[in-house]
């Protein structure tokens, strides 16, 4: 299955391939399967062992992620479609992660998953990701977060300035491996582009799990309270565009919840032929 993430219509959000049943496919070959797709990422479904409803791996063209946003949306909206359960629980890299779905009669309409709690610490390439970037001047301090992925937080004064963004992708690699997340916005609408060229994406259409550290880093910070909802923008200058919606929960001191959200669509099924 191939489903467009993060959007309510075919031909934006994030593209993701889902291999249904992965239980006959070699494991040498999962690798060369997510770069042949060559989207973002590509997951493998497998019986669930943990208490899920099912298992995912996860593979972007280059390597395996613990956790990531987008495929475990989509993921969710294409497993419980002949399901009909009101929550799918995935076992992932980082454990089970529940994403609670709306329907409208048969149709799922949202999707709602709870992140893992990200790490949080100063980033020590800060310097060379803001001179990669162009030499922009960030508004909040330049933070890294983990939640399986790594994310740099580069907060920028406008979204006009987050639209003009014309990095160096080549010294931004060198700068570090981590996808950069450079983000402006005000009240509860954020835009927001992602460029992660040390993981061969120069840039993404939509990222769930930056998504997440991005309500976090507002909360931290005072831009937002705690439990309110963002709208993020995504994949615009790409042709892509997409939205997502996020919260953190807890207080400024201490994030307890993470939640993001989004739609999805199946654009196309298809088969694998590999002998």
């Amino acid at each position: 299955m191939i489903c467009d993430v993060f959007t309510d219509r075919p031909l934006a959000g994030n593209q993701l391939a889902v291999f249904t049943d992965a239980r006959l496919v070699p494991e040498h070959l999962l690798q060369p399967i997510a770069r042949e797709m060559n989207f973002s990422e590509t997951v493998f479904v497998y019986p669930a062992l943990k208490g899920g409803h099912a298992r995912i791996r996860i593979f972007t063209p280059f390597n395996e992620l613990p956790f990531a946003g987008h495929p475990v949306l989509g993921s969710a909206f294409v497993l419980a479609a002949p399901l009909q359960l009101p929550t799918v629980v995935l076992e992932t890299g980082l454990g089970l992660v529940p994403v609670v779905l709306e329907r409208d009669g048969p149709r799922i309409t949202f999707g709602r998953m709870s992140q893992p709690l990200p790490t949080v610490s100063a980033e020590p390439a800060a310097a060379a990701i803001v001179a990669a970037l162009g030499g922009v001047k960030p508004v909040l301090p330049v933070e890294r977060y983990v939640n399986g992925p790594t994310h740099v937080l580069v907060t920028v004064g406008s979204t006009d300035e987050v639209a003009k963004l014309a990095p160096d992708l080549a010294a931004l690699a060198r700068a570090t491996p981590a996808g950069v997340s450079c983000f402006a916005g005000s009240g509860r609408s954020y835009k927001t582009r992602m460029f992660a060229p040390g993981h061969g994406i120069a840039e993404d259409p939509a990222t769930g799990s930056a998504a997440g550290p991005l309500a976090c880093h507002l909360v931290r910070h005072g831009l937002l309270q705690p439990g309110q909802e963002i709208q993020i923008t995504q994949g615009v200058e790409m042709g892509r565009p997409s939205t997502l919606f996020a919260r953190a929960g807890g207080t400024r001191e201490r994030i307890e919840s993470v939640e993001v959200g989004g739609c999805a669509v199946t654009v196309a099924r298809g088969e694998f032929r590999l002998q």
